[in-house]
């Protein structure tokens, strides 16, 4: 079973907790920030500690107002990046609740979760394997 990060931006919340739940279900091991940082955690250390334990990172976006995605979003999907050509094995896997995905990572396929939600995840879960 995989290790999976979660990114997502504050107003994509509700959405990504429901994906994080979708992931969990199917057996994988989950971090996402609501269930992992507490009141008086460090939100660096806690965010450096889920990023160097993942596998895979599942970057959510959408077209909310400000933006595709957060300065939080970006570090974590960049750091993955990073890490991934460092020869880590880890592996970005875009979800879409909207909007477009970075340049940088326009190339890979992404899970439509606005299209078709269970389509989505299944692809998405295949990708995790």
């Amino acid at each position: 079973m995989a290790n999976v990060f979660v990114s997502h931006r504050k107003q994509d919340s509700s959405l990504a907790e429901r994906l994080a739940r979708d992931i969990l279900a199917s057996g994988h091991t989950v971090w996402f920030d609501e269930d992992v940082i507490g009141v008086g955690d460090s939100i660096v250390g806690e965010i450096n500690d889920g990023l160097t334990g993942a596998t895979c990172l599942v970057l959510c976006y959408s077209d909310a107002p400000d933006g595709v995605l957060s300065p939080w979003t970006s570090r974590e999907w960049m750091t993955a990046l990073h890490r991934q050509l460092e020869g880590h094995g880890v592996r970005i896997l875009p979800v879409r609740f909207g909007g477009s995905a970075p340049a940088i990572l326009v190339d890979l396929k992404y899970a439509d979760l606005a299209k078709d939600w269970d389509v989505g995840v299944a692809q998405l879960l295949k990708a995790i394997r």
